[in-house]
């Protein structure tokens, strides 16, 4: 387990080193991250290289006893490179180029940026390699799939477009492009799509998020093989910053030895929206099925954010330790607070820090401090465990690049419709993973596999499968719609899901935000986006329409499918319809799940085969109080038996460990 911070000497004074080393140690920093936007002071001209300022500030942390990740610094290209090369530059689908001053100005299929980048990457590896303090790289920072239009960008685009379809007629054809007389006679005629205009053809649209995000993954794999070819011992990351984003982060990490994260919670507690990326759990379980393991957290809250939107709230007494422990709980083997000062300089002035502009310890370093020391002290607890969840629900990029293109109706978000039912389950203590659509299932007792829009024959046959050999299956609306050239099916929907189903849509409302009402069993729920009127062919029906002209219709569906069952959910409940849904189906797949947990309260199992860690944690400022299955468990913070219900204090924290002998 480790706990580290951000640090960034480059911006400070090289007299104030020796102190903040100090301090860092003392509040019980076991790990830094330094230099990835440094590339202006590691290389300050074309050729000439200066390491002395970081060789210092390494040795300063060495000293310590603390280690160091690097990061390759091509997020942030120098202006002495710009000036010479501009095709560094990405350029925007109006062909204007867009200019520096703003981080992440560089495209990933320019040459002279991989050449540039080879250089200083293969400069600093090879300096690095042995220096007993560098345990680590973080390729790049917060790589995101570019809407790049460059001469570059679309030489590659059709030469990625030419992999995949062979003949442009056989483009033509895949893609439809009859339509509004779109036919291309020549390869000369293929852009990328300019102007920005939302309506052009969606199979382009959707072809070229899959190259950018494709270009953005190569790129990454790319700073990858240059990092081990100097440093095979070291281990290699990337901080992924958040949902949704175009990028594929499966197909981005594919080079990584772990996932990595950066991480800010919204300090707005009553409105999250300026921390509209930041999901909650949704965010950690969504970076562990990134390669399905435990993670890092690169950047984690540590004071008011403010840079990219007005500032928003301070941390609550309490909230930069129990988030921490939050990102610990599902999964996190690192946790690096972003920063340790809080920059005088620069666009970033207002994201704070541990330490405020006068540089004085407040309480958030005194936070922090707590969690680290208490880290260190559970470490050989922690060590070792993972979390082992028998829910899953399936996340896929491409249902969500397609959605975005081409909204279903009013209200209707993939993103934000994945993130209810995690929401909904998470709220019932239920551990859940979230991961790639097409990986292995066999592990597990449910799968959900929500708006499967995009159709994929491979996973079809997946989840029948499963269901066969006994699993649960959950299929919801907008599944089966389109092939995966983004053109739509020609059949009944659920398409080739329909047989899984047992079931047939017959017609569909897209009702957006205009609410309906429906009964499951002997509840009235509410529902709205979508509307499917189901017709069943083998399946049983679960809930009806009680309102619009398709009352008493079809709406929920379960079908029995070897020794398994497959639930069809035609239209999209609010929490409670969900929570009335789930609940039978949870129980009777014997999963544990606590239907009476308040309100932000969240539940977390890492274990190791010896023991469990059960997390328990306030991520409110209200008192809770908290029942829980009685079982043999103490205290990881104080050794004391715990029985009987809990009593937790605003932002409170409970690690309660269960010696699994003990249930022998």
């Amino acid at each position: 387990m480790k706990v580290g911070v951000d640090y960034y000497p480059e911006h400070w004074d090289p007299a104030m080193w020796v102190e903040d080393a100090r301090a860092i140690k003392a509040a019980g920093v076991s790990l830094v991250r330094l230099a990835e936007f440094a590339w202006s002071r590691l290389e300050p001209a074309d050729g000439i290289f200066d390491f002395g300022w970081l060789d210092q500030a390494i040795s300063l942390f060495h000293a310590q006893g603390i280690s160091v990740i690097i990061g390759t610094p091509t997020a942030a290209p120098p202006n002495w490179l710009v000036e010479k090369h501009r095709d560094v530059l990405p350029v925007d689908n109006q062909l204007h180029t867009v200019h520096p001053g703003v981080r992440c100005h560089r495209c990933y299929n320019s040459p002279s940026l991989r050449r540039h980048a080879q250089r200083i990457i293969e400069q600093l590896t090879r300096h690095y390699a042995d220096h007993p303090a560098v345990i680590g790289w973080q390729t790049d920072n917060e790589i995101a799939a570019n809407d790049c239009h460059c001469e570059n960008c679309h030489r590659e685009f059709i030469a990625w477009l030419q992999r995949k379809y062979g003949e442009l007629a056989t483009l033509n054809h895949q893609w439809g492009t009859v339509v509004w007389s779109g036919e291309y006679s020549s390869w000369s005629q293929v852009t990328t799509p300019l102007g920005g205009s939302p309506y052009q053809n969606p199979s382009l649209l959707l072809d070229f998020r899959r190259f950018c995000s494709d270009s953005a993954a190569e790129f990454n794999r790319f700073q990858a093989e240059l990092i081990r070819r100097h440093c095979p011992r070291h281990a290699v990351t990337h901080n992924l910053w958040g949902y949704p984003v175009v990028t594929d982060y499966y197909d981005l990490f594919a080079a990584m030895d772990f996932a990595a994260v950066d991480y800010y919670p919204s300090t707005d507690l009553r409105d999250d929206a300026k921390a509209n990326i930041y999901h909650g759990a949704l965010t950690l379980d969504l970076t562990r099925g990134v390669k399905r393991r435990n993670f890092w957290v690169m950047e984690q809250l540590s004071g008011t954010p403010g840079c990219w939107h007005p500032m928003s709230r301070a941390p609550y007494p309490g909230m930069i330790r129990a988030y921490a422990w939050q990102s610990v709980s599902r999964g996190a083997d690192a946790v690096v607070n972003f920063r340790w000062r809080t920059a005088r300089v620069g666009a970033e002035q207002f994201w704070h820090g541990l330490l405020d502009h006068h540089g004085h310890p407040g309480r958030r370093l005194r936070e922090f401090t707590q969690f680290a020391h208490e880290a260190a002290r559970l470490a050989d607890v922690i060590e070792g465990t993972q979390l082992h969840n028998d829910v899953a629900i399936l996340f896929s990029h491409q249902q969500l690049n397609a959605l975005v293109i081409q909204p279903q109706s009013d209200g209707f978000d993939y993103f934000n419709n994945v993130k209810q039912l995690h929401r909904v389950l998470v709220r019932q203590g239920i551990g859940i993973d979230v991961i790639n659509w097409l990986e292995r299932i066999d592990d597990y007792k449910v799968v959900i596999a929500p708006y499967l829009f995009l159709e994929d024959a491979a996973v079809v046959e997946k989840l029948e499968r499963f269901a066969m050999a006994g699993g649960t299956v959950v299929l919801t609306t907008r599944s089966g719609v389109k092939n995966g050239n983004n053109v739509c099916q020609p059949d009944y929907l659920p398409g080739l899901l329909s047989r899984l189903a047992g079931i047939r849509v017959e017609e569909y409302d897209p009702v957006g935000k205009d609410r309906q009402r429906l009964r499951l069993g002997e509840d009235e729920v509410a529902c709205s986006q979508w509307c499917d009127i189901v017709v069943p062919t083998t399946a049983a029906t679960l809930g009806r329409y009680a309102s619009d002209y398709f009352s008493d219709s079809a709406a929920i569906t379960v079908n029995a499918l070897g020794k398994g069952q497959v639930y069809y959910v035609g239209t999209v409940l609010d929490d409670i319809g969900y929570q009335r849904f789930f609940a039978p189906i949870i129980s009777g797949c014997d999963i544990e799940f606590t239907p009476d947990l308040p309100a932000d309260v969240e539940l977390s199992i890492r274990s190791d085969g010896d023991k469990r860690l059960l997390f328990v944690l306030n991520l409110s400022p209200d008192k809770k109080t908290v029942a829980l299955t009685p079982r043999a468990r103490y205290n990881a913070f104080s050794g004391e038996a715990v029985a009987g219900n809990l009593e937790l204090q605003p932002f409170d924290v409970r690690i309660l460990v269960e010696e699994l002998a003990s249930r022998q």
